[in-house]
């Protein structure tokens, strides 16, 4: 068992194991997504439309914080855990339940107090189902064939963002209903993975101590780790500035009619595209071995998709620059997991290493709010947020230089 749960994997994964994979992480992805895009901003501005920007600055900031501190600690626990059940499904399991529960609250909110305790309960109970979840890939599936994986992933994280706007706009009518709808399906995708898959055991006698100053990985010891964190984080920081007040400057610059409908096929083209991306990139990545040209590529579409927003701040710009954007990022999640798991210090913290790196995702969501406000009362507006979003993701683009270990 001690063998199975660490060793680097050599079997290659079938089709069905990557079918539950991916039908949970849509379940996750449309679990956070749905509510950021479109259930979080028109909760803010029903509850304050004078500072709903603020409103949903403070909400998701303070929510991202759980996040940064759930991901790498039940991380850290999954790795240690040795449950008859398994190493990582326990978690998995308990983390979209917590997450639902949050997503309840959500459903009923109605002060700003209440909205920032729900979607705390969300992040910390999904970024501890993402912990689990992501570390299935090094566990599981062999260097080879992570790419593919990760482009699996990346769709995953697509078509939940399409298919929750869809979901919450089109399906069911209120927020309470598009919270409760979102609380469901997180559910079944995690309890689908957790009640087909296998999941390796780790027997008590070879549980590690659980020391939480291992929560540090040292970028002295660990350089290429540290690099590649910072490729992540400054791609999701620079996804974030782009994203994050979309549904804001549909309605508010562009001045689209009904900004919600904009916003719905602006994620339709971005979501086909990003699924276009993720699987050519991926299998020609897989086939070659190399990961680092394709993130370059993937990094310089994504910061002229965000260039275009300033150059044309239109709705023309944006059915141009969506697709670009998803096809930039498809790639990149496609080849990026595969990079990031090849750079991880141990197989006994993989999913305490990989909740380090998902730092990377949860930490723009804090820094991006508030720099926003800044941004868009210093810098021209939403000109100047999407040009930050470009150097943002160029400046990923040289820190993924600097990984000396992978191609």
């Amino acid at each position: 068992m001690t063998a199975e749960a660490l060793a680097e994997p050599v079997v290659p994964v079938r089709r069905a194991w990557m079918t539950w994979l991916f039908l949970a992480n849509l379940g996750l992805w449309l679990a956070i997504y749905a509510p950021i895009q479109v259930l979080l901003p028109q909760q803010a501005e029903l509850l304050d439309s004078t500072a709903k920007e603020a409103v949903f600055g403070l909400v998701t900031g303070v929510g991202a914080l759980a996040a940064l501190v759930a991901n790498p600690l039940i991380g850290l626990a999954s790795d240690r855990t040795t449950s008859r059940f398994g190493r990582r499904h326990p978690w998995t399991l308990a983390g979209a339940l917590l997450g639902a529960v949050g997503l309840v609250v959500l459903s009923s909110a109605s002060s700003v107090g209440v909205m920032v305790v729900g979607w705390c309960l969300v992040q910390a109970g999904l970024n501890g189902m993402l912990a689990s979840l992501t570390s299935a890939v090094p566990d599981r599936v062999p260097v080879r064939q992570r790419a593919k994986v990760g482009g699996l992933v990346g769709v995953s994280q697509m078509l939940g963002t399409v298919l929750g706007a869809i979901v919450v706009t089109v399906l069911v009518s209120g927020l309470a209903n598009g919270y409760l709808a979102c609380a469901a399906l997180v559910v079944a995708g995690a309890l689908a993975f957790v009640l087909i898959t296998p999941d390796a055991r780790l027997p008590l006698t070879a549980r590690p101590a659980l020391r939480w100053r291992e929560l540090w990985v040292s970028p002295r010891r660990h350089p290429d780790f540290a690099w590649a964190w910072c490729a992540h984080f400054m791609i999701n920081l620079g996804n974030a500035f782009g994203t994050l007040y979309l549904l804001y400057f549909l309605g508010d610059v562009v001045r689209h009619p009904a900004p919600e409908d904009g916003l719905l096929v602006l994620m339709l083209l971005y979501g086909v595209a990003l699924a276009i991306g993720a699987f050519a990139v991926g299998a020609h990545s897989d086939r070659t071995g190399r990961r680092k040209p394709y993130v370059l590529v993937a990094a310089a579409g994504m910061a002229v998709a965000a260039l275009l927003l300033v150059a044309w701040p239109t709705w023309p710009a944006a059915l141009v620059a969506a697709p670009l954007l998803g096809f930039g990022f498809g790639a990149y999640w496609a080849v990026a997991l595969a990079l990031l798991t090849q750079v991880l210090p141990a197989a006994s913290d993989r999913a305490k290493d990989l909740g380090v790196l998902n730092i990377a995702n949860s930490l723009p969501q804090v820094i991006a709010p508030l720099l926003t406000t800044f941004v868009l009362a210093s810098l021209g507006g939403y000109r100047g947020l999407f040009a930050v979003s470009a150097v943002a993701t160029l400046c990923a683009a040289v820190f993924v230089t600097r990984v000396r270990s992978v191609a």
